[in-house]
């Protein structure tokens, strides 16, 4: 399926290759800010709660985020920003110990508990996105995993799960560190009583699966919903067709394109405002 019938190659996207690691930088960035902006879209923003992370591929010990109002070269995210308003020059770079190595405001404290932990566990992540979605939030107070019952949801078979325990605010890296546990090896992790988590290889891949976990939670509840109210049976997806599903929609290659096509409907909504 990759020629035309003529035998001409089609175009088929793929991450882009690096020479100078300044260059991948920027390119995070931009993938960073525009992220921000399409969970904005979206509603997945709530008072300064919420939060995107990406390692920094120049400083290795280095993650990033936003900050309000300052004009500084890097990458957390801010206590105080929308949004709806991140822009590339707006991020803020912060090492592994939580210190501001770009930037003048504060960084999320609950935020660099839950990323650093999770950057210093998994050196194959390099993006991790956490928000109070309101489909992630009601499911996540159920504290179970999905059931296999869509062929979205199977982005999510065997690689995510569940957070069963509420610490309240997470300040404390103890905290951070225990959701790095939950998480494991998966892609996603559903945060009892508090929310959605996902990560990936880029920001993209992680965004997208953000997005994708919050409309399978809401899928679960209405079909939970149906199933209680009518008496419908739900269909669980056999194993063997579930395994062979997620090798064609839940690799980190799949979640990276899945995004562009939101990468692209924010640079034209924006006219790319999101890049300065």
């Amino acid at each position: 399926m990759g020629r035309t019938t003529s035998g001409k190659a089609l175009k088929i996207r793929k991450y882009p290759f690096f020479e100078k690691l300044e260059d991948e930088r920027l390119y995070r960035k931009q993938h960073l800010a525009a992220a921000y902006r399409i969970f904005a879209e979206r509603g997945f923003d709530e008072g300064v709660a919420g939060h995107i992370s990406v390692r920094d591929p120049v400083l290795k010990d280095h993650f990033c985020m936003p900050i309000f109002g300052f004009k500084v070269r890097s990458w957390l995210n801010p206590l105080s920003m929308h949004f709806s308003l991140i822009r590339v020059s707006d991020l803020i770079l912060v090492n592994e110990d939580g210190e501001v190595v770009e930037g003048n405001e504060p960084i999320n404290a609950a935020a660099f508990a839950i990323h650093s932990a999770i950057h210093k566990r998994r050196p194959d992540v390099h993006a991790a996105c956490h928000a109070h979605s309101v489909h992630g939030k009601a499911f996540s107070a159920f504290g179970r995993e999905l059931d296999m019952i869509t062929q979205d949801s199977l982005r999510f078979y065997k690689s995510h799960s569940v957070y069963k325990q509420f610490g309240g605010v997470v300040l404390a890296s103890e905290e951070g560190e225990r959701i790095a546990d939950a998480l494991g090896n998966g892609k996603a992790a559903i945060l009892q009583n508090h929310g959605i988590l996902t990560v990936g290889r880029s920001v993209d891949e992680a965004a997208f699966w953000f997005l994708s976990l919050d409309k399978t939670c809401q899928t679960q509840l209405l079909v939970d919903a149906a199933a209680k109210g009518a008496g419908y049976e739900k269909k669980i997806i056999p194993d063997r067709e579930a395994e062979e599903s997620f090798r064609q929609v839940g690799t980190s290659e799949k979640g990276w394109l899945a995004f562009q096509g939101y990468y692209d409907e924010i640079l034209h909504k924006t006219g790319g405002d999101f890049l300065r």
